[in-house]
């Protein structure tokens, strides 16, 4: 109990010498950088319908592979994690955050062989991503059929 409240006074005592967050700058810089990550994907789009004769249903699907293709190669050669540092959340948000982390989960244990190493470890945050939609799914699916019969 005294060593929580020594820690406790020691945190109060240095607060004050602390410097305070810039939560409003991060705010801008998180929505300008996901506001152009995304209208990037949407111009991706637009190429897909204009160029490759989709249409807008279609042209879904290859954008996202895309966007994850570039920000899998960005990854790879360390622009994508200091623009995660300068944008934070910003980053994160879109689908292009999520190959990220898939990305660098896999070239964090590349040493460790192609099957134990990255294949492996890259699917540990997609895994529970996958695995909570699914779920998710099934549970919204359930809540609407039954919803259906009951009305």
């Amino acid at each position: 109990m005294a060593a929580k409240k020594i820690k406790d006074d020691y945190q109060n005592q240095i607060k004050q010498f602390q410097p305070k967050p810039p939560y409003v700058l991060n705010c801008i810089k998180a929505f300008v950088i996901g506001g152009l990550i995304c209208t990037f994907g949407q111009l991706i789009q637009n190429m897909y319908i204009t160029f490759f004769d989709f249409n807008e249903k279609t042209a879904g699907n290859p954008t996202v592979a895309t966007l994850v293709l570039i920000s899998a190669l960005l990854t790879g050669f360390g622009i994508y994690d200091r623009l995660g540092q300068f944008a934070g959340a910003g980053s994160a948000v879109p689908v292009t955050g999520f190959a990220n982390s898939m990305t660098s989960a896999a070239m964090e244990h590349r040493s460790e062989g192609i099957v134990l190493g990255v294949a492996t470890n890259m699917f540990k945050l997609a895994g529970s991503v996958i695995v909570f939609g699914v779920v998710a799914a099934y549970i919204v699916g359930m809540i609407r059929y039954f919803y259906g019969l009951a009305f």
